[in-house]
């Protein structure tokens, strides 16, 4: 079988995928530098997949080239996951961003085109944010793309975005990946210039690519320590020591929430059939859920009646409402989510229980934001 490399192998997704591998007789090696923000000082490294045979693990930084090279050796299929991912921290942490996310997939492909390998295809996983606002409908101009929602107008509370063209309200509408792109965070400009590169490279080495824009990807395994993305984890975390749940604007923006056992179903897929090479697919679960439904279905679940309080406050580079047109995937690769939120959340909770409580670092994170003037 073809061995397979997964960067930012030990996160929950690169863990799910590599036991997704493995069970279908995948060699798997897991490359991945092990960052304290999301795995915490003591990193644990007790999951099950990684005491399988056949699953080998390289501590590595992507930015080095030599890093690379170790963990390439005999590889056919290369997953690349590793990322910086906080929206609200890349806006002030630019250069740190650029150089792993940018900087690191340069890195992978001038070794493919200037060293011998065995690389045959490179799957991406990019996300919707390069998107921005995404589609809507204006009754009178049609389909249209919002711009990125300033200040300005997040200050006095505005917060649906309006027709660029006549100014009118607008309807929020699945997007397909032939939708307008306009990144609106300094993390959406990376996975977008991480899209260019590979999907460039691919085509001048002879590597099948395949990008992904994955959703919110949420479930079992996830960090619970990272403050600064994932919203079930850090809604967990407060319920877990009994205080309010804070909703940012008025709690009614949407996001497309799609299971990690979904998700690396149709990265599997992807791999592993030709109906996605050259492509760029999405992937979510085609339905918008409101970040006030989050927070009512975890208390829900938690048996916990803590209060929800609408803050009305905003973080700048966070989109109104994004959720994924599906017709590509389906007819490229005949993926069809299988999990729906609400049983995706009794699972999340779940699992969330048998873990270790974690302190609530939201407020850290929060402070570095206002002190930038990046949230009001």
């Amino acid at each position: 079988m073809k061995k397979v490399l997964i960067s930012g192998g030990l996160g929950f997704i690169g863990l799910h995928l590599a036991k997704v591998f493995k069970d279908n007789g995948f060699p798997v090696v897991l490359m991945d530098n092990l960052s304290e923000q999301i795995h915490g000082v003591l990193p644990s490294l007790n999951n099950p997949i990684l005491q399988e045979r056949g699953v080998d693990c390289v501590r590595g930084d992507v930015r080095r080239r030599n890093d690379w090279r170790a963990a390439l050796e005999g590889v056919a299929i290369v997953v690349h996951l590793a990322a910086e991912t906080g929206t609200a921290q890349s806006m002030y942490e630019i250069g740190r961003y650029t150089e792993i996310n940018v900087d690191g997939t340069a890195v992978l492909l001038d070794i493919l085109a200037n060293e011998k390998h065995s690389v045959e295809k490179i799957l991406l996983a990019s996300s919707r944010s390069v998107y921005g606002e995404g589609s809507y409908d204006c009754s009178k101009c049609g389909r249209v793309y919002p711009h990125e929602r300033g200040g300005k107008t997040l200050r006095v509370g505005q917060w649906e975005p309006a027709c660029p063209w006549c100014g009118d309200s607008v309807l929020a509408v699945p997007t397909s990946e032939e939708a307008k792109l306009n990144p609106a965070s300094i993390y959406a400009v990376t996975k977008l210039a991480q899209e260019n590169l590979v999907r460039v490279a691919g085509i001048a080495l002879g590597i099948a690519t395949v990008i992904l824009r994955f959703q919110n990807v949420y479930g079992e395994w996830q960090s619970l320590k990272n403050p600064y993305t994932g919203i079930l984890s850090i809604f967990s975390n407060k319920l877990n020591q009994k205080k309010p749940i804070s909703l940012y604007e008025d709690g009614r923006q949407t996001r497309d929430f799609v299971h990690v056992t979904d998700v690396v179903r149709a990265v599997y897929l992807a791999a592993t059939l030709s109906g996605g090479d050259g492509k760029t697919l999405n992937v979510g679960s085609g339905v918008p859920s409101s970040v006030a439904d989050i927070a009512w279905q975890l208390k829900r679940c938690f048996g916990i009646s803590s209060s929800t309080e609408v803050s009305g406050e905003y973080r700048l580079g966070d989109i109104r409402h994004c959720y994924a047109d599906l017709t590509a995937i389906r007819t490229g690769l005949g993926f069809e989510p299988q999990v729906d939120l609400a049983s995706g959340i009794e699972r999340f909770v779940d699992w969330v229980r048998t873990q270790p409580h974690e302190p609530d670092r939201l407020q850290q994170a929060t402070s570095a934001l206002v002190s930038r003037g990046l949230m009001g």
